[in-house]
């Protein structure tokens, strides 16, 4: 028995280990979203109207709440264990409870909420791209030119048929020729993998809390 309880210590540290691994991803994907250059670009354009820079900012902070709650968790698990103290352990899990009540609320903010930001940061720059096209203004160009450096794209498909202008002045002089590479469809299929990568952090977070 003796034995055994020696044990437990040892046995239970390499999870903990494992929660404090998942709570620092999750603080470093909140960052690299955060502070992400194609998330920043937009974040930086979209006007107050637009719902984007409200999510970005939200994300932020509670993906990083979330990640600290986890270390905590871990942390006084650990301290726990090591000390046998009933009172660390019940710190624990009031740390793995309010972390589940966060992982739960954010798993089902993604699925019924899953186009809001898609829609969002397109609608940026579909506003970005008619204002350069009907004004060219240098500042909305210079804008637009950097989105379209930073998503390696070129212009989109417009019902005017006029963009050849637009991207003449604002695609970088290696994506020129690739007119046909739609932004709109490049910025869906970089959120796409971005918020799949999300999805699979979240789903292992609420597995190893349960």
């Amino acid at each position: 028995v003796c034995a055994q309880q020696e044990l437990l210590p040892c046995q239970s540290l390499p999870k903990n280990l494992l929660f404090q691994l998942l709570g620092l991803s999750i603080a470093t994907l909140s960052t690299v979203t955060h502070y992400g250059l194609h998330f920043t670009l937009i974040s930086n354009i979209s006007l107050e109207s637009n719902s984007y820079r409200v999510i970005h900012h939200a994300a932020f902070y509670f993906g990083i709440c979330l990640s600290m709650t986890l270390i905590l968790a871990a942390l006084l698990s650990s301290a726990a264990t090591v000390r046998e103290s009933q009172c660390l352990t019940a710190m624990g899990f009031f740390c793995f409870a309010l972390a589940f009540c966060g992982l739960i609320p954010a798993a089902c903010w993604r699925y019924t909420h899953s186009t809001e930001v898609e829609d969002s940061m397109m609608d940026v720059y579909d506003l970005v791209y008619e204002e350069v096209r009907r004004n060219a203004s240098s500042f909305r160009r210079h804008e637009l030119t950097a989105i379209h450096e930073a998503f390696l794209c070129c212009g989109k498909h417009s019902p005017f048929g006029d963009t050849a202008n637009v991207e003449g002045k604002t695609c970088p002089s290696g994506q020129i020729r690739n007119v046909g590479q739609d932004c709109l469809r490049e910025i869906q299929d970089f959120l796409k993998k971005h918020m799949d990568f999300v999805s699979t952090l979240l789903g292992i977070a609420i597995g190893f809390t349960v």
